[in-house]
């Protein structure tokens, strides 16, 4: 895979690099329209993140090929999949703030503040997706719980 800036701050090797992927001998190559929808994820999501906070980061998970995506526990209509999110944090900032910010300031299809624990700034990451086919949804959500021990996610950031 050719490897090229898709934004002014991120490569398109930071947007599939998966060191499971690499553990695994799976090869997380996107195709054309997944890069298509990489850059424009990276460009209206991330990439003002970047520039907002001016602390550089790489995302710990973005596209993943089908294989990656079964292996890592992801269905296979995952976002994660159309090259159309992330999950990230960037050193520093509160994963809440961070969530927040890009709540009010980008459009996007879904944010999700992962296990964040309240008081705890780098608990958990943030989930963002941004889609260039159709509407973005605006879906503010986090997980949590039950008290059967059962993972959901309700709307909201807390």
């Amino acid at each position: 895979m050719i490897d090229y800036k898709i934004s002014p701050n991120f490569l398109l090797s930071e947007m599939t690099k998966s060191t499971t992927a690499l553990k695994n001998g799976i090869k997380n190559e996107p195709s054309v329209e997944q890069i298509i929808a990489l850059t424009a994820f990276t460009n209206n999501v991330i990439q003002p993140a970047r520039v907002h906070f001016g602390i550089p980061f790489a995302p710990s998970s973005g596209y993943s090929c089908l294989a990656l995506g079964k292996l890592l526990g992801r269905s296979e209509t995952s976002q994660h999949a159309k090259g159309e999110a992330s999950d990230f944090e960037i050193s520093g900032v509160d994963n809440y703030e961070l969530a927040l910010w890009l709540s009010e300031n980008v459009t996007f299809d879904q944010i999700i503040l992962e296990h964040y624990t309240k008081g705890e700034p780098s608990s958990g990451w943030v989930h963002a997706s941004f889609t260039c086919h159709g509407k973005n949804r605006g879906d503010l959500r986090h997980t949590e719980f039950n008290k059967d021990g059962e993972l959901h996610y309700p709307s909201g950031l807390i």
